[in-house]
């Protein structure tokens, strides 16, 4: 089947599965006469399995690793299971985060309806994110995001990946830092 039609057939984009060709999730296909791509019944499970493995958290490069084993006339089992270990132990770790998030987020909504706006000072933006009161209520806050932060005695900055330095803004509520990865 050409790609157009192996496109049709799984909802791929004929990009996506160039791409997958590219990443060696696909193996290249026989070529036609004309020099198109034509893909063999095998492609479709191949797809199948490669969405299937995303559906449940594996990373292509995780699904690459698995097809290897496959494509070596090797079963992949003990190295799947191994990684789903991995994924459920990721997961619980996860959970765990986003509890503790749940936590903070209740904790400021209840401190939000006891709260008179017209004590907000201007310089914490809005004293329900603010770190300070965070602690004096003993609300959790989370773990630190991943950048770097110099303190000196006057000042506070950020630096990115890069290394550019930036005035930093006080800290207020730490998301878990895996949230949105």
């Amino acid at each position: 089947m050409l790609i157009g039609e192996l496109a049709a057939k799984t909802g791929l984009t004929t990009k996506a599965i160039r791409f997958y060709e590219a990443q060696s999730l696909l193996q290249m296909p026989q070529r036609t006469a004309g020099g198109y791509r034509d893909y063999g019944e095998d492609a479709l499970g191949r797809i199948s399995f490669i969405r299937a493995g995303q559906a449940i958290g594996f990373t292509l490069g995780e699904l690459r690793e698995v097809i290897a084993f496959r494509d070596q006339g090797q079963a992949p089992c003990s190295h799947v299971a191994a990684l789903l270990e991995q994924k459920a132990a990721e997961v619980e770790e996860r959970i765990m985060e986003l509890v503790q998030l749940r936590d903070t987020l209740q904790g400021l909504r209840e401190q939000a309806s006891h709260l008179d706006p017209a004590e907000c000072p201007p310089t914490t933006v809005c004293h329900l994110i603010f770190p300070s009161r965070q602690r004096a209520k003993g609300i959790p806050s989370g773990q630190p995001p991943r950048q770097s932060v110099a303190q000196s005695q006057d000042k506070a900055t950020i630096a990115d990946d890069s290394g550019h330095q930036a005035p930093a803004l006080p800290q207020a509520v730490s998301v878990p830092s895996t949230l949105g990865h």
